[in-house]
């Protein structure tokens, strides 16, 4: 029963973290008055690290299902 839930809720949480994360970001830059390119740039700087894991997530995925 511990195990089922950790396996759906984990994931759930990360990406409700990510959406989180999302919103600091865009709240940041309309405080900020960043304008469109500071805005970009936060978001490329910023999710780069959300990009990473994204990425990291989809390569360990495809190992294990031997997708490559």
């Amino acid at each position: 029963m511990q195990n089922a839930f950790e396996t759906w809720i984990t994931p759930i949480m990360i990406g409700g973290l990510m959406l989180f994360m999302g919103f600091v970001i865009w709240d940041l830059a309309r405080k900020s008055g960043a304008g469109r390119f500071g805005t970009i740039m936060l978001f490329v700087v910023l999710g780069a690290g959300m990009l990473a894991y994204l990425i990291k997530v989809v390569i360990t995925w495809s190992l294990e299902n031997g997708a490559l």
